[in-house]
């Protein structure tokens, strides 16, 4: 079978390996019909992504039909679509424990520490695996299914709940997930970007306010969405040294910070600007079991998730692909590969 397979960085190639075979009763063997790249995917072909371990078969976020199960494997069956989730985690860790498994202390992600789905086949454990009727949603929409159980770890973390004024900083998929979770639980959101072709899409999608940050400022945005009291909650799904800086600048006296980003270099951060808002900061990674009440939202059509769909490529474009990612910054979205 065909692989994406990413040797070191900048290095990826697409390989022939052996079919995948039942090992583990628990074991599901997906056939994969479609991924969707995600910004950590990049991050790991160009060294950015700080937590990959190489080589990898990168992909995440994707979707197929059940080729093989286990002798355990009850909940799904051959020929069922699914979607699986990719936090592995070993259960006995204090994390785990603690009903965290996902920072688990010896996590291993599909698709960044252990082989991913950007591949003709996928091996998943069954707990991961997750029915997805596609009488409800779509195959393609199935995809994005992962990001947003993202955008609903992120909601959680936060409380995020109905009347709270949220800043979302960046609006491509991680914070337009983020956005639309948010706003189904009733909150305000205002959000930014670089480019009115993205800020138009998070209008689209139900943004209260979209702001350009190269023409407005971003502190009299705030300060007017939120009548001069400071936003309840940031989240930086831009995720530079510098965002970690404005969101502590505009989050309001104990409000709720929660960041997104997975890369290694050093912001300057003064311990008053913690102390001085008495803010609560919540670091965030993948989701913790939050697939079931994504597919809830999918079906309730409570979030629009096709709008992010932009570019659909063969998976053997891969390059391709991630070069529209590059250079097409203002109108790209979420690119899907196909198999």
């Amino acid at each position: 079978m065909k692989v994406i397979n990413v040797t070191k960085p900048f290095e990826l190639s697409i390989n022939d390996i052996p079919n995948y075979e039942i090992e583990k009763d628990d074991d599901v063997i997906i056939k994969v019909q479609y991924g969707g790249i995600c910004g950590s995917d990049i991050g790991i072909y160009t060294g950015a992504n700080s937590l990959a371990k190489y080589p990898i078969i990168i992909g995440h976020e994707f979707v197929g039909r059940v080729e093989k199960v286990g002798q355990a494997v009850k909940h799904v069956k051959v020929g069922d679509f699914v979607v699986s989730d990719i936090v592995n985690s070993c259960g006995h860790c204090y994390a785990c424990r603690t009903g965290h498994h996902n920072v688990c202390k010896n996590l291993n992600v599909t698709g960044v520490h252990v082989n991913g789905g950007f591949a003709e086949y996928a091996k998943v454990r069954s707990e991961n695996v997750y029915f997805v009727d596609t009488d409800k949603i779509s195959e393609k929409t199935a995809c994005l299914i992962e990001p947003y159980a993202v955008g609903v770890e992120i909601n959680t973390r936060a409380d995020v709940k109905a009347g709270d004024k949220v800043v979302v900083f960046g609006s491509g998929p991680a914070g337009l997930a983020a956005m639309q979770v948010a706003v189904a639980r009733g909150a305000e959101v205002l959000i930014t970007d670089v480019f009115d072709e993205r800020l138009a899409l998070a209008r689209e999608m139900g943004a209260t306010n979209a702001i350009n940050v190269k023409e407005h400022s971003l502190h009299e945005a705030v300060a007017a969405f939120t009548e001069n009291e400071g936003a309840h909650v940031v989240i930086d799904a831009v995720c530079s040294p510098q965002s970690i800086l404005d969101a502590l600048d505009i989050v309001a006296p104990s409000g709720r910070f929660v960041v997104l980003g997975t890369g290694a270099t050093p912001s300057e951060i003064p311990q008053v600007a913690f102390t001085k808002k008495g803010i609560n900061v919540f670091g965030t990674r993948l989701n913790n079991k939050r697939f079931p009440e994504v597919i809830e939202l999918f079906e309730q059509g409570k979030v629009t998730p096709e709008k992010m769909i932009t570019h659909t490529c063969k998976f053997t474009d891969i390059e391709k692909a991630f070069d529209v990612i590059k250079n097409e910054k203002n109108t790209v979205c979420k690119v899907l590969l196909e198999w």
